[in-house]
């Protein structure tokens, strides 16, 4: 009986804290944060043009060194079709300038040292009494709204599917 109030008190925690999830339409939650070279990110920084916002759990793990690289790899095409990228996990600046080195990263990776912005955004998790961000991406529009929510995200097609979105929003002149 403990084991099921346990798995049950558990399921409740993951639903509420998907239920804290900005969704499509909302405005986007401000952030300002540090990235692998110190410099200072918000969202106003990158009003103006698309923007994603991926969320990762933790630098030198296999799939976030997936996800990354093929970020990177899409890097081109994604500024072709207007939009930058920003990863954002609770690794601290030392911690991404050395996944940034190693993967020769060109894009910002943030620093949620104090799991802030994982919580606004809903992706903060703890699994046995470690925080970290889950795998969700936001495609954020230049007017800073969120037009896209990426779930359950799978680390090597996530930049595919946020490029042919972007194809499609750009076509509806979203």
């Amino acid at each position: 009986m403990r084991r099921l109030f346990t798995l049950t008190a558990l399921c409740l925690v993951s639903v509420a804290a998907w239920a804290g999830s900005p969704a499509v339409g909302d405005k986007a939650p401000d952030f300002k944060l540090q990235d692998q070279k110190g410099e200072w990110h918000t969202l106003d920084t990158h009003k103006g043009q698309w923007l994603v916002l991926y969320f990762y759990p933790k630098d030198f793990t296999a799939g976030c060194t997936t996800e990354v690289c093929t970020y990177r790899d899409d890097t081109v095409k994604l500024h072709r079709a207007g939009a930058e990228v920003l990863g954002v996990s609770l690794d601290d600046v030392k911690s991404h300038a050395e996944f940034a080195e190693k993967y020769h990263v060109p894009f910002p990776l943030l620093s949620d040292a104090d799991s802030s912005v994982a919580s606004k955004y809903g992706v903060l998790t703890d699994k046995m009494g470690m925080k970290y961000a889950r795998r969700e991406t936001f495609l954020i529009d230049p007017s800073g709204k969120i037009v896209k929510v990426y779930k359950d995200v799978d680390p090597e097609k996530n930049s595919g599917q946020v490029l042919a979105d972007l194809a499609e929003l750009k076509g509806k002149g979203a």
